[in-house]
């Protein structure tokens, strides 16, 4: 997905083949295929290409940023940008400049085709001898590594002319592999150029659309312009949407703007799975119409779509939580699996594989959108219809669904390993704390939310709670159990974490319920055990026994490890369950705990102790997400800060610190919406020292921010869980044991 605003250009010269690529991607397909081919088609960052590196020596030199290839924005294929490959190469030197797949979680791992191709452009002309050798790598981490001999660019290229793009064609089967395991084209990883002959001149050579494919022989059919294209302007950015072309030869939408109505530039594309393009303005006041091409696989135009225009205007506060919650629910909406009606673990990704615990926070998601009008109550109903009827269907093993499933079929998908292929008693407590919370809100008196009614009570009563205690006087539940493996991965449920959710729900279950006891003996348990569980993931002997009372930044924390970790400990379990009407022997108010975590994060990220460039008092919120290395659950501490600041954390903290909030959110929006902002809202995480921006967005950090900004502006889902009756009995009881707990 492309969001960025781009400079003047060169685009789409002297492209003249009419030939087509042959995938038989559907619309439900189209990330995951997409991203078979793609190895580069733009940079999030706007100066340097993060999934790049660099490097000259001996004399000769290679233009680079941060030991990374340097972004084009004025000169690019395909907008807004390329990438700028320039060197000098010296007698007695080399160098070497890689262009790496872009990762992200769940990619498949496979590229799809058997010739390598991209478009090169150079301002002045370049000998077919002069230009740089191209070798094939595998990733560095892979076992084994594998690699091709170089191959002479000139010999499929010819002399490059000046100022006209040339698409470059090399078969694959041309590569030798040259490392001690063969190469296998199928699992490459990395393009990379590096110094041919010598000459000592400088020399520019612009690459863009770098990706893996086949040729046809067959003629593609007329290409019709884009239909239904409209346009909706908010306080910094412009959504152009249309209708979406379900073809196997679509490549690429392409969107045009014009700032005076008259000369239209390219300002980005976006991938066949999506049909709308955020356009970020930078300013209020701002008016620009727009159209839309797209383009097959050999890049050939459709027509111009008709002209929209739209005009940025400056939004209230209020105005700009209804635009966020509304961006982040379109992922749930939009963005869903289209059989199962479940949330997609993340977009990009694998588009077979969507997630238990997301779809929960995705209920909750469409329960706002429903109440705000995004969508309407029958459209809701139906939606959540559907995944009422895909859960009966699905895995389940005794009640409790897996934590990945495959959205077309229901069957259990064992993303984490072979152990993973059973319940996930946590990734279920939060798809349920969703349902319930739907159950009650859509309880109308007509016949669809009745039957809906009726089938989240089904399911809510058939999960076997206390089947997960794994032995039946065991003070813990635990988190998975397999068929396969029974009790393989033993980890058992202690808090202060995110799972608080889950003896709620157990504690609470009229027909596979826990006793309540086991509040204190599992979850706030003072064993050997859990103390020494505590103070195993933390690193911190503060909060080992549940109960902290320590003193950070000037503020109390009465529960929880540490400084008191991640964000999402004070988001997942508290979607649902109302933080307000929560306590217990520790603490008289999870919901004033919960704001004491969230503050004490933000005073970390103000203090900045390990230097991280970025953070401040309007950019904090350290949770859980990917970040450059991949996934960290990030946090407030020295082991789990690492520069990456996940939106989520402070926008889902909204309930607790509405000021620094929105604060945060002005920031992220306003400032920094021209790499971070995008059609499903903020962008995942973004990591400033080292120039990174999520390529992803997760199923699990965007419902968070339209849940809980709700729950601070009316406190609808906590009002509608709160409401089931079988909460108010739990809660009923658990007063009874820390009264007693408190007498003795």
């Amino acid at each position: 997905m492309k969001c960025r605003s781009c400079l003047p250009h060169s685009y789409f010269i002297a492209v003249t083949t009419a030939v087509l690529f042959l995938f038989s991607a559907g619309i439900s397909t189209a990330d995951t295929e997409y991203y078979r081919h793609t190895i580069f088609d733009n940079s999030l960052t706007p100066d340097a290409y993060f999934y790049s590196s660099a490097r000259a020596n001996g004399g000769s030199y290679l233009e680079q940023i941060n030991s990374r290839l340097p972004v084009d924005s004025t000169t690019f294929f395909t907008p807004p940008n390329a990438l700028r490959l320039q060197w000098q190469s010296q007698p007695g030197g080399g160098w070497e400049a890689e262009v790496h797949i872009m990762s992200f979680r769940n990619r498949y791992p496979e590229m799809s085709g058997h010739n390598l191709y991209f478009w090169c452009f150079a301002p002045r002309a370049i000998a077919a001898a002069d230009l740089p050798m191209v070798v094939l790598g595998t990733a560095q981490d892979a076992h084994p590594e594998s690699f091709t001999g170089p191959l002479p660019l000139g010999k499929f290229t010819g002399d490059i002319p000046a100022n006209r793009w040339v698409r470059v064609r090399i078969p694959l089967a041309e590569f030798s592999s040259a490392a001690i395991y063969e190469f296998r084209p199928a699992f490459l990883h990395k393009v990379i150029f590096h110094q041919g002959r010598a000459d000592s001149a400088k020399h520019t050579l612009i690459l863009d659309e770098l990706s893996v494919g086949d040729d046809s022989a067959l003629a593609s059919s007329s290409l019709r312009a884009p239909q239904g294209v409209h346009a909706t302007g908010y306080d910094r950015h412009v959504q152009v949407c249309w209708s979406a072309e379900d073809r196997s030869d679509l490549g690429r939408y392409i969107v045009y703007r014009s700032l005076d109505g008259m000369s239209f530039t390219p300002v980005g594309i976006q991938v066949p799975g999506t049909t709308c393009y955020s356009d970020f303005l930078a300013k209020a006041g701002v008016s620009a119409s727009y159209k839309v091409v797209w383009s097959n696989k050999e890049y050939r135009l459709s027509p111009f779509s008709a002209v929209v225009k739209a005009s940025t205007r400056e939004f209230t506060d209020d105005e700009l939580l209804t635009m966020l919650q509304e961006a982040c629910f379109r992922y749930y909406w939009d963005g869903a699996d289209p059989y199962s009606g479940m949330t997609r673990e993340n977009i990009p990704g694998d588009d077979r594989i969507v997630a238990t615990g997301a779809s929960g926070f995705g209920i909750m998601a469409l329960v706002v959108g429903v109440d705000r009008g995004f969508i309407s109550r029958t459209q809701g109903v139906a939606r959540l219809t559907k995944i009422v009827n895909f859960l009966e269907h699905a895995d389940r093993y005794h009640g409790v669904w897996s934590h990945f499933m495959n959205g077309k079929t229901g069957k259990t998908m064992p993303v984490f390993g072979m152990f993973d292929n059973g319940g996930d008693l946590v990734e279920t407590s939060f798809l349920m704390e969703g349902l319930l919370t739907a159950r009650q809100y859509f309880h109308g008196s007509n016949v669809p939310e009745q039957d809906l009614y009726r089938g989240i009570t089904k399911l809510w009563e058939s999960v076997e709670w206390d089947w997960y205690r794994d032995e039946p006087q065991s003070d813990f539940l635990y988190w998975h159990w397999s068929s396969e493996w029974a009790w393989q991965i033993h980890h058992p449920l202690v808090g202060f974490n995110e799972v608080m959710i889950t003896y709620i729900l157990s504690m609470s279950s009229q027909t596979h319920g826990v006793p309540v006891e086991m509040y204190y003996s599992g979850w706030a348990g003072q064993s050997e055990a859990a103390v020494h569980y505590r103070a195993g993931w933390s690193g911190s002997v503060d909060g080992d026994h549940y109960g902290n009372d320590h003193t950070y930044y000037g503020i109390k924390l009465d529960v929880g490890v540490g400084t008191g970790g991640p964000l999402f400990f004070t988001h997942y379990s508290f979607m649902g369950f109302d933080p307000h009407q929560m306590h217990d022997r520790f603490t008289s108010s999870y919901f004033e705990n919960n704001r004491s975590m969230a503050l004490i994060n933000r005073a970390y990220c103000i203090a900045d102790p390990k230097h991280f460039a970025g953070y401040g008092e309007n950019a904090w919120g350290l949770t859980a997400s990917d970040g450059p290395q991949g996934y960290v659950p990030h946090a407030p501490d020295d082991a789990n800060d690492t520069g990456t600041l996940t939106l989520t954390g402070a926008l889902a903290s909204f309930p607790y610190t509405p000021e620094a909030s929105m604060m945060a959110f002005k920031h992220y929006y306003r400032d920094l919406g021209a790499e971070l902002w995008d059609v499903y809202g903020p962008r995942d995480a973004f990591n400033p020292g080292e120039d990174w921006v999520s390529p992803i967005y997760m199923g699990l950090n965007q419902a968070p921010i339209a849940a809980m900004i709700e729950n601070y502006r009316t406190g609808l889902l906590w009002k509608n869980f709160m409401s089931n009756p079988e909460i108010e009995v739990m809660l009923k009881k658990l007063d009874v044991l820390t009264a007693e707990q408190a007498r003795h």
